[in-house]
C-alpha cells in the first residue's frame, strides 16, 4: 500500500499515543497507582505467610526465615532473619519451613516446621514468639520444638496453620499423609492436655489454610510436586464445610477425606507450581486477595516467587479468573 504524508502522520500519531498509554500504565504501577503486575516478590520466598502488624504494615515470611514488609501488599522491602537463632530440635538441620504468623493475645506467635528432605518421621513443628511482627522470634522451648512427628503419630508433621474458632485455639498440619487438627492451650504455645487429633483431609494435600466466610469453612491446600522448578505441578485446591473439623466437600459432593476437591489456581505457560497460599486478605471494598508462590518458567533458577490474585465468589464457592495467575490486575483497596 502506498503511504501518503497524511497517512504516515496519522500512523505516527497513533504509535505515539499507544506508547504514551503504555508508559502511563507502567508509571501507575511503579508509583503506587491503579494496577500491579505479578510477581509481587521477584525472588525466592516460598510458602508465604502474611500478618498485618499493629503498625498497620504487612509482614510476609518465607521458608528459610526471610522477612518482608509492605504498606500495600505490592511493594515489598526485605528485612532480616525472623528468629533470634536458627532452630536445632531436628537432628542434622537448622531448616525453617512453612512459617505461620499470628497475633495471639498481646504478642506475635510464629509456628514453623523443621525437617531434612525426606525426614518424614524425624521432622516436627516449632513455635516462637515476639513483641514485634517482624521479630526476632524467640523459641518457647529449647531448640524451638513444639512436637515431633512420632510424638503425635502423624507422619511428615510439617506445614502448620493456626486458627481461632468459638474462643478456642487450634493447629492444623500435615503433608501427604493426611491433614490433622488439634486444640491448643489457651496461650497457643502447646497442645492442650488431653486433646485428640482429628483427620480432616486425605493424603493428597499439604500447605493447609482454612478461611471462614458466610457460615462456611473453606479448606485451601496444595497438591502435586512443590519444588521441581519449571516442572513443578503444585496446584492450589479447595473444599468447604459447615464445621471446622469437617467433613469438607468439593462442589460436586466429593469428600476431602477421599482426596476430592476443586481447583482454585494452577500453572500456565508462564508459571509453574502455583501453591502453598498465604492468608486471604480482605480489602476495604470487601474484595479478597490470596498470595501464593510459583516458579517463573522463564527463570526457575530464581526460586519460588510470590504472586497475588483476587479470589472471587459465586454461590459461596471461591474461584480465580481462568484458574491461573494474572499478569496485571487492579490493586487491592487497603
Amino acid at each position: 500500500m502506498r503511504l501518503t504524508h497524511t497517512t504516515l502522520a496519522l500512523c505516527l500519531l497513533f504509535l505515539a499515543k499507544t506508547v504514551a498509554i503504555k508508559a502511563q500504565v507502567l508509571t501507575s504501577v511503579a508509583q503506587g497507582g491503579t494496577y500491579y503486575s505479578n510477581p509481587i516478590i521477584a525472588s525466592d520466598a516460598p510458602d508465604p505467610t502474611i500478618i498485618k502488624g499493629d503498625d498497620n504494615l504487612y509482614y510476609l515470611f518465607g521458608t528459610g526465615g526471610s522477612v518482608f514488609r509492605s504498606q500495600n501488599l505490592i511493594n515489598w522491602v526485605r528485612l532480616s532473619y525472623a528468629f533470634e537463632r536458627a532452630p536445632s530440635f531436628v537432628k542434622g538441620t537448622n531448616a525453617v519451613w512453612a512459617m505461620d504468623a499470628n497475633k495471639i493475645g498481646d504478642r506475635y506467635v510464629m509456628y514453623f516446621a523443621s525437617s531434612v528432605w525426606g525426614g518424614v518421621d524425624s521432622c516436627g513443628i516449632g513455635v516462637a514468639y515476639s513483641s514485634k511482627p517482624q521479630g526476632p522470634y524467640k523459641f518457647v522451648n529449647p531448640g524451638g520444638k513444639m512436637f515431633y512427628s512420632y510424638e503425635v503419630g502423624v507422619t511428615n508433621s510439617i506445614d502448620p496453620f493456626y486458627i481461632e474458632d468459638d474462643g478456642k485455639k487450634y493447629l492444623f498440619w500435615g503433608s501427604f499423609y493426611g491433614i490433622y487438627g488439634i486444640e491448643l492451650s489457651d496461650d497457643g504455645l502447646s497442645i492442650k492436655k488431653g486433646a485428640k487429633k482429628i483427620k480432616i483431609a486425605g493424603n493428597a494435600y499439604e500447605g493447609t489454610y482454612i478461611y471462614k466466610r458466610n457460615g462456611y469453612y473453606y479448606f485451601f491446600g496444595s497438591t502435586g510436586s512443590c519444588c521441581e522448578g519449571a516442572k513443578s505441578t503444585y496446584t492450589t485446591v479447595y473444599a468447604r464445610s459447615k464445621n471446622l473439623f469437617g467433613p469438607y466437600f468439593s462442589s460436586n459432593g466429593g469428600r476431602l477425606l477421599d482426596n476430592k476437591h476443586d481447583i482454585l489456581i494452577k500453572g500456565n505457560d508462564q508459571w509453574a507450581g502455583t501453591g502453598h497460599n498465604a492468608e486471604i486478605i480482605e480489602d476495604k471494598n470487601g474484595d479478597t486477595w490470596m498470595p501464593y508462590h510459583a516458579y517463573s518458567k522463564s527463570k526457575p533458577e530464581e526460586g519460588r516467587m510470590v504472586l497475588l490474585d483476587r479470589i472471587l465468589w459465586k454461590n459461596d464457592w471461591p474461584y480465580v479468573l481462568k484458574k491461573q495467575p494474572s499478569n496485571q490486575s487492579a490493586r487491592p483497596k487497603l
